[in-house]
């Protein structure tokens, strides 16, 4: 390869860097933006924020992800995370707050708890799959139809009341740091956990083999003898236990939740994954990636809310950005046909 042939590579290669990854750049550079004009944009309190926020947030994409994957999606998150929120903190009231949801309810452990919500969460999710492979409903309609359904038996369940006067062990989850360092909260760290475990399901397992052979050519993956039914309702399986923990942590940030806890987390979610990397046309993602895509859209909104704008401003920002971010993962696609 001579030098002028070299210079050529290069620059296309740059041109694919910066074409695979506009979406990143663009929203660094206004954190960058943003730390110059607000120098306390810049501090330990805003990067704890910032952490608190996004692991939420990285767990919820981590469920998705695996949906997106093999070419389906999960319009349900939102809603079963609100669920799961509503269900952990129903059962984990004060036993003396005066408006407690089950008056007779003896006090649970927390562990306990975790347990029913993942375990009511994950009935979610095997419906999701068992609809999508077996009655080959599309991804999109069966999810939306489980949202409104999942929304509605939130409705019944709680009676439209917002529910407070949370136990003090179980808020801390989410406040307490780990030896009370500020860069070392609780969420983080189970956010870490559920990475690393996502990571080495989908590289070092059998099951991440199959979820990306599916994704890619989903006919090839059933001659090659994967069932790609069982393995479409572990992922939406997987993902909904990931939403139901998304909730049981946020009503303990909130310290309380309601029938709207969660609402919109899908789509936050999908663009974070699509920034990320994981395209909506199957078989492509990594879980960096999707950390990548996760901190960029809550760097992006803490921005906002530093320079000022306002909040209904700042929904159309985020909406133009999940636009664009799927509209470069279609092109990506069709360049590659």
């Amino acid at each position: 390869m001579d030098a002028t042939e070299k210079k050529v590579y290069n620059r296309k290669k740059v041109i694919a860097f910066l074409e695979n990854n506009a979406i990143t750049i663009l929203m660094i550079g206004v954190a960058v933006v943003v730390g110059i004009l607000r120098p306390n944009f810049i501090s330990g309190a805003n990067f704890s924020n910032l952490s608190v926020n996004t692991a939420v947030r990285f767990i919820i994409a981590l469920g998705v992800s695996g949906c997106l994957i093999t070419k389906g999606t999960d319009l349900s998150a939102g809603r079963v995370v609100g669920l799961g929120a509503c269900i952990a903190a129903t059962l984990l009231q004060k036993p003396d707050y005066s408006d407690r949801f089950f008056p007779n309810l003896p006090d649970l452990p927390i562990p306990v708890v975790l347990v029913i919500v993942l375990a009511i969460c994950a009935l979610i999710g095997i419906i999701n799959g068992s609809v999508i492979s077996f009655l080959k409903v599309p991804p999109f309609i069966a999810t939306l139809g489980m949202q409104t359904l999942v929304y509605g038996i939130c409705l019944v369940y709680t009676g439209a009341k917002p529910i407070g006067g949370l136990k003090s062990n179980y808020t801390a989850i989410a406040s307490g740091k780990l030896l009370n360092l500020k860069f070392l909260p609780y969420l983080l760290i189970i956010a870490a956990v559920c990475g690393c475990f996502m990571w080495f399901l989908y590289n070092k397992t059998r099951h991440g083999k199959y979820m990306y052979a599916i994704g890619g050519n989903e006919n090839a993956a059933e001659v090659a003898g994967v069932n790609t039914s069982k393995t479409k309702i572990l992922i939406y399986m997987l993902a909904a236990i990931l939403y139901g923990l998304a909730g049981f942590l946020l009503a303990a940030k909130s310290g309380g939740t309601s029938v709207n806890m969660g609402a919109g987390y899908e789509l936050e979610a999908i663009a974070a994954c699509t920034i990320g990397g994981v395209s909506t046309n199957g078989g492509v993602g990594r879980v960096s990636g999707i950390l990548i895509g996760v901190l960029v859209f809550e760097l992006l909104k803490i921005s906002l809310q530093f320079m000022g704008v306002e909040t209904s401003y700042t929904y159309i920002v985020q909406g133009l950005v999940i636009i664009i971010a799927v509209a470069l993962d279609l092109r990506k696609y069709l360049a590659k046909k």
